[in-house]
């Protein structure tokens, strides 16, 4: 007698048509992870985990938790319970695992995502930038033998980075001040995603770095000017792929901009967070000097097989 789940797949043929799409992609998705995995414990990285399932999620301006039955959230990411484990003594931790944002769906975006989060005390954000382009070059390497690959009909050299700062882009690009546009709520990430991001090179790395300090929630703000953070996101074939920071460190600043952030939801109708306690009282302890970064992996995947969408990569979200 056929499968109960097997008869259904086959009755929905569009369903069904996408897993097959998606499980032709699994073997290189798992050889992507194990890739990394690699060059993270060449580096001297412990994989750790984490609850998927936390009581209070950080109040970012417009991350949406997911919330439970029962009152917990479901990770919108790993970072404040990998910091806890910084505070704890930790130095270079990763980790590879599911996340949650709601009403994130999209071709680049699922509600459902795996995400790789890295952080090494001691670092910075500078030190991280030049370790993620060597251990994407390594995984570039051990998939297809080269230091470049195609997606979407562009060959993508990761031997070069491009590094370009937030206020140089907005102003060749754009031809706004990326300082004024931040004053402006929402504009920012209008006239980002609007105008910057589809001019940015498409043949190899762009990095954006040195955003304004009202784009850096956990970012520590630069020596040489405190108008800016630390912060660094890199793009590939125009598709941003990671988010890094010199991690903001002070306690008492990490409490003034949650109460920033907590005010900016309300504002918005959003859904209030409890304080993250056990977070703070981590920090109160001592954070140790770090740098930190969060890679979409299901993009990098998307990347690296040459699929322009998250769902050829991806287990469908229909069951």
């Amino acid at each position: 007698m056929p499968n109960a789940s097997a008869k259904a797949d086959h009755a929905d043929p569009t369903s069904f048509g996408r897993l097959l799409a998606a499980a032709g992609n699994f073997p290189a998705r798992a050889r992507i992870a194990s890739l990394l995995r690699a060059a993270f414990d060449a580096a001297h990285f412990i994989e750790v985990e984490t609850p998927v399932g936390i009581l209070a999620p950080a109040a970012e301006e417009y991350i949406e938790a997911p919330r439970t039955e029962d009152g917990f959230f479901l990770r919108t990411s790993p970072e404040l319970q990998m910091k806890r484990l910084l505070a704890a003594g930790m130095e270079r931790i990763y980790q590879l695992g599911p996340c949650f944002r709601r009403g994130e769906n999209g071709r680049r975006h699922r509600q459902e995502f795996t995400m790789l989060e890295f952080y090494q005390v001691g670092a910075d954000y500078l030190e991280l930038l030049d370790f993620t382009q060597s251990f994407l070059l390594s995984v570039c390497r051990g998939l297809h033998g080269d230091s470049s690959f195609k997606f979407n009909g562009e060959t993508i050299s990761l031997e070069k980075l491009e590094v370009i700062p937030v206020r140089e882009a907005f102003r060749t690009f754009a031809g706004r001040s990326a300082d004024k546009c931040a004053e402006e709520e929402g504009l920012f990430e209008l006239v980002l995603v609007d105008q910057v991001e589809p001019k940015l090179p498409k043949d190899r790395p762009c990095v954006l770095i040195d955003y304004p300090v009202r784009f850096g929630a956990f970012a520590r703000p630069k020596e040489d000017d405190p108008t800016l953070v630390e912060r660094w996101e890199i793009y590939l074939g125009g598709i941003e792929l990671a988010n890094t920071y010199g991690e903001l460190i002070d306690p008492q600043i990490q409490r003034e901009r949650f109460r920033r952030f907590a005010e900016t939801r309300r504002q918005q109708n959003l859904a209030e967070y409890p304080e993250p306690a056990a977070f703070l009282e981590a920090i109160d302890h001592g954070f140790p000097p770090c740098a930190g970064s969060a890679l979409g992996f299901d993009r990098l995947v998307m990347l690296l097989t040459d699929h322009p969408d998250i769902a050829d990569i991806s287990f469908p979200l229909d069951s």
